[in-house]
């Protein structure tokens, strides 16, 4: 849907005496302000051990904490104080009806991150004494969002950024964002055909600072082509396949066997061809990919290393080099662990800056060429940390909270005798110690083995059946509480215990439309409640999406670099509304989300702070309506609207509806389809 501005003020504080969320179990106003390391009015519980738990402040580098109040905060800028209250927000957007999911921009953490960019290569650059400049480039593929890109157009006008394209519709979006600036930085990038190549020479013949990266030889020679057709000299740049092996959980993408790019051979024989022509000096640009989120700093180093020294005998050979674009693979922390974890990186911004700076002025200086304007593509690092998706439980499935009854008196026997496996699994929960606590997990396993054989074969009823089951279970979840006492002595068999009990949280989003790497390739986000961080979670859960799909899950959760099987959760209550936040998902999910089970893109709320640290916000995109998801797979929503109303009046003609039931009947239709594609809150219009 098109977005809608909001002409208002800054939001002002809510009134304490408000209640936060309707049917929270949060309280209006907290009974006490918590302050770092005062124990809470709940069992002992502080909001400092709500933020080791879920290391938020490892992760959330100054830009997430917690506050006195045990909600999940943003703070944008940094700055103390100047901080958005992640369930104010929700709050706000449920006043204004747009209920969650829905994911939250802040601008201004986006241009923090822009600024922490430019201020560290700059202060590399001074360090070093580097005689060359810096450039970071967006490659819009990263998040493609209007109000993102045009954020980071904005932004990058003040600080220098340009921009990267890698299709024709980027490419003719970043033209149409860039009439005001035609100076700026544009990179492009993918594999291109000739009228591709045309749109790149018509925005050079418009001034604009555009170089095409050759990505196969092919390329090369329309690229020439193009320019001698429209008469234009064109900036051009060439991706080198690098000889230094990727690194991490992209590491396939990059080395010599990368998607793309040009092998030495081919970026020598490039360099030749334009020397033939009279055009070597048109060869400004030299790219490369060394992956996508490298967590090793050495890979960094490697890189840049073997990329300048061929920078460098290529300028010695006649190629007008200017840019040294050492591509993206700047890494996000999503963890907090600061290691070579996969999923986090064993360095920081400055120490990124100071290796490519100092990598390449090292190999230029001793091969005695001028250092070149460093690239950088680093997508992800800008924009990851500035989205949240927020998203409300609607229900728990909790095995170990199972009925058992209070003897076997009322058990119907079965030829005068209740079941073998009845009886002892009846005896082991009655039974269970720490000094045979695994031996008597073996007995219940075969307990209940036996007892599925019996079902097997005909010889044990239904309801016996459902016995055994509430039995066994009681039984795990006695031995595991046992086993949580016994600290390093615990069995290695019984470890797996917690995750077999832990808790499904049912979550109203999808996987597939706002997390689709989770499923796709098993990506971890910081993932933690919103709210009642002054509260001890008392259960470990999963999370499950409302797709009918069983990948439809999230089972995988940040650890101090590792993985953890569930998430430490409070406990849930039917009726009750409690709020999971998702960060660190400014990059790729939304471009990447799909429709599966139509549920289509969440509301967008776009967030800003005033010079007084009050949140505000700018703009919201309400997320797509029924009829909107149902057309991009070709339904018409007037159509199916006719055949219902068709079929209301043949109900009506055969006294199977009133008139009244009728239009009752569409007037919930026609809602349903302007509807969200989330579940929703409210009543039903029958139900008035």
């Amino acid at each position: 849907m098109p977005p809608t501005k909001l002409p208002e003020a800054p939001n002002p504080a809510p009134s304490e005496a408000a209640p936060l969320i309707s049917g929270s179990t949060v309280p209006a106003a907290a009974p006490a302000r918590v302050k770092a390391g005062q124990v809470s009015l709940n069992g002992g519980w502080t909001i400092e051990d709500s933020a080791d738990l879920y290391q938020v402040r490892l992760w959330g580098k100054g830009f997430f904490d917690v506050n006195a109040k045990g909600h999940a905060v943003v703070r944008p800028t940094r700055v103390a104080g100047h901080e958005v209250d992640l369930c104010e927000v929700v709050s706000g957007m449920r006043e204004r009806g747009l209920n969650t999911p829905v994911l939250l921009h802040f601008s201004d953490l986006l241009e923090r991150r822009m600024r922490d960019m430019r201020e560290a290569f700059a202060q590399a650059i001074e360090e070093n004494a580097y005689k060359g400049s810096y450039l970071g480039v967006y490659p819009i593929k990263v998040n493609q969002q209007r109000r993102v890109v045009e954020e980071v157009r904005r932004n990058g006008m003040e600080l220098g950024f340009g921009l990267e394209v890698g299709s024709k519709p980027e490419l003719l979006a970043v033209m149409g964002l860039t009439t005001d600036s035609p100076d700026r930085l544009i990179i492009c990038n993918g594999f291109k055909e000739e009228k591709y190549i045309d749109f790149v020479t018509l925005a050079a013949k418009l001034g604009r600072n555009i170089i095409p990266v050759i990505e196969n030889i092919g390329e090369l020679r329309l690229v020439v082509e193009s320019a001698r057709h429209f008469d234009v000299r064109p900036k051009i740049g060439v991706r080198m396949n690098l000889a230094t092996p990727g690194a991490g959980r992209w590491r396939h993408s990059s080395g010599v066997k990368a998607k793309f790019g040009l092998s030495l051979s081919e970026v020598l024989e490039t360099l030749e061809y334009l020397k033939s022509i009279g055009m070597a000096d048109c060869l400004q640009l030299l790219h490369c990919h060394m992956g996508s989120q490298i967590h090793d700093i050495r890979q960094v180093n490697n890189g840049v290393n073997e990329l300048t020294r061929i920078y460098a005998d290529l300028t010695k050979m006649g190629a007008g080099l200017k840019y040294l674009d050492v591509g993206g693979g700047l890494g996000i922390d999503y963890d907090g662990s600061q290691t070579s974890f996969e999923f986090s990186v064993n360095y920081s911004l400055v120490e990124y800056a100071n290796a490519v700076v100092y990598k390449a002025m090292s190999v230029c200086d001793e091969e005695g060429v001028p250092h070149p304007t460093i690239v950088t593509e680093s997508g992800r690092a800008m924009v990851a940390q500035q989205s949240v998706l927020i998203f409300d439980v609607l229900g728990a499935n909790r095995p170990d909270r199972v009925k058992v009854p209070k003897s076997l008196d009322g058990v119907p026997p079965i030829d005068g005798e209740i079941p073998r496996p009845l009886t002892d699994l009846w005896e082991l929960l009655g039974s269970i110690n720490a000094r045979r606590l695994l031996e008597q997990y073996h007995d219940a396993l075969e307990a209940r083995e036996e007892a599925m054989r019996l079902f097997s074969v005909g010889y044990l009823p239904l309801q016996h059946r459902a016995l055994v089951d509430q039995l066994f279970w009681a039984i795990c979840a006695k031995v595991r509480d046992v086993a949580r006492d016994l600290g390093d002595r615990m069995p290695e068999e019984l470890a797996d215990l917690d995750s077999t009990l832990s808790d499904t949280y049912f979550c109203n989003l999808s996987i597939f439309q706002s997390l689709p790497d989770i499923w796709a390739i098993n990506q971890l986000f910081p993932i933690m409640p919103i709210h009642r961080l002054n509260e001890k979670p008392t259960r470990k859960a999963t999370l499950a999406d409302i797709t009918c799909d069983s990948d439809g899950k999230v089972d995988r959760f940040v650890d101090d670099h590792d993985i953890k099987r569930c998430l430490e959760v409070h406990d849930f209550e039917d009726g009750a509304t409690y709020l999971l936040g998702v960060f660190l998902v400014g990059a790729y999910q939304e471009t990447l989300g799909d429709l599966h089970n139509l549920f289509g893109d969440t509301h967008v709320a776009h967030l800003r702070l005033d010079a007084n640290g009050q949140w505000w916000v700018d703009e919201i995109v309400e997320g797509d309506s029924i009829a909107e998801v149902l057309k991009y797979v070709q339904f018409d929503a007037t159509e199916l609207g006719g055949m219902i109303r068709r079929e209301c009046e043949r109900a009506v003609r055969k006294k199977m509806l009133s008139p009244k039931e009728s239009k009752l009947l569409m007037k919930t239709y026609e809602s349903g389809l302007a509807g969200y594609t989330y579940l929703e809150p409210q009543r039903s219009p029958l139900e008035d």
